[in-house]
Parts: structure tokens; C-alpha cells; sequence
């Protein structure tokens, strides 16, 4: 894989995680984050929410960085319809991480990778299931010790010290972290901002994520 548009990357996030993310894939980008008004609308489902949150902070950075591919994400952590938000303390950790024991949520990343000039958008959402053990209250009461909790979406990190509260996951481990590296890089190839080499040989290349061969 490499980079063949001549237009650097800026990641409109402070994320990082996402930088990271995007660092392990060989793709260096710029930060610029973007500082929008993060208020859900009533009513406003999970994957419209994310991903009506990450285009306009993409569309934020690309009227500063008009030469530029802008990626705009945003992570949320959804349990029995209620969006959980980074915990203010060590109070609202808690009450997170209570209501998510022992329960399946689900977490959401919307993206949007876009370039002003070029006039081009993509926005995607893309939704993992988490299911978490069981906690004691111990256990909370250690975990929200840590400095861990406090910026992340729902109260925990599966990258981290976290690790240790999730039993599986359904989808996606990449889009609970922060990012669908599997799906960006479709997005990001579908834009011909980068190319594998020899991919054009390949009539399997363009493969959704997370689908494979059936085993009979």
C-alpha cells in the first residue's frame, strides 16, 4: 500500500489513538483538531449522529486546510439506546462501567474523509457489539483508580488496562479503539488516495470488511 495523491493527510482529531492507528498502516498525517458543537440532536439515531458529527468536523478543517485529505471521526458508546460520553469523574466512570457490566453495547465510529478543492466526501458509519463480563464492584472500583477512564467514550479503553472488562466483541476491534482501519482504507482506495501494488491483478481487492470465504 502506498500513497499516491500528492495532498498530505490532516486528521481533524486530538485522538491518539487514531493517530496511531493510522501510523501502523504506514499513513502519517497532520493534526489539526476540530473543535465543533458535539450536542446530539433528540431522536437522532447512533449512525446518524456519528456520522453527521465526523463530517462537520472534517468540513471544519477543510475550509482552513483547503489542499489537503481531511479525516474526521468521532466514537460513541451506546447501552440500551443512551449514548454513554467521556466520564467528568471518577462518579460517572462508575455508573458507566455498572450499567455496561454483564451487558452487550455497542459502540459506533462515523468517518468522513474529504478534500476541499477536489470537492470529494465519503462519510461511513461502521458499528462493533462489545459484550463485557460481569464486574465486581472491585474491580470498578480499581479500574476507575487509573487515569484510563477519564477520555474515553464509555468509560474504557480495550487497547488498555480495559482489556481485562471485555468477553468478546462482535465486529471490528480497530472501531472500538477509534477507528475502521479495515473500512477507511477501502474508503481511502475507492478516492485513489492510495493503491496497493499490483491490487489491479487482484480481482479479490475490493472484498467487503469482515466478510471471507465460506467453509463447506
Amino acid at each position: 500500500m502506498k500513497w499516491i495523491d500528492t495532498d498530505k493527510l490532516v486528521l481533524a482529531s486530538r485522538s491518539p489513538r487514531r493517530k496511531e492507528l493510522l501510523e501502523q498502516m504506514g499513513l502519517f498525517a497532520d493534526i489539526f483538531p476540530a473543535d465543533v458543537d458535539e450536542t446530539e440532536k433528540p431522536d437522532e439515531l447512533p449512525p446518524a449522529f456519528v456520522k453527521a458529527l465526523s463530517e462537520k468536523k472534517a468540513r471544519h478543517i477543510m475550509q482552513l486546510q483547503k489542499n489537503a485529505w481531511v479525516l474526521g471521526a468521532d466514537t460513541i458508546v451506546v447501552q440500551n439506546r443512551q449514548i454513554l460520553g467521556k466520564p467528568e469523574n471518577r462518579e460517572q466512570a462508575i455508573h458507566m462501567l455498572s450499567l455496561l457490566s454483564g451487558r452487550t453495547h455497542e459502540v459506533f465510529t462515523g468517518y468522513s474523509v474529504g478534500h476541499f478543492v477536489k470537492r470529494q466526501m465519503k462519510t461511513h458509519a461502521v458499528a462493533t457489539q462489545v459484550v463485557f463480563k460481569t464486574l465486581t464492584r472491585q474491580e470498578i472500583l480499581w479500574y476507575t483508580a487509573t487515569q484510563e477512564p477519564y477520555d474515553k467514550a464509555g468509560g474504557y479503553a480495550i487497547q488498555g488496562v480495559g482489556a481485562f472488562l471485555v468477553k468478546k466483541i462482535h465486529g471490528s476491534y480497530s472501531n472500538v479503539v477509534g477507528l475502521p482501519v479495515c473500512e477507511l482504507i477501502q474508503t481511502l482506495a475507492a478516492l485513489e488516495v492510495i493503491q496497493f501494488e499490483d491490487s489491479h491483478h487482484d480481482p479479490d481487492q475490493r472484498k467487503p470488511c469482515g466478510h471471507s470465504p465460506k467453509h463447506h
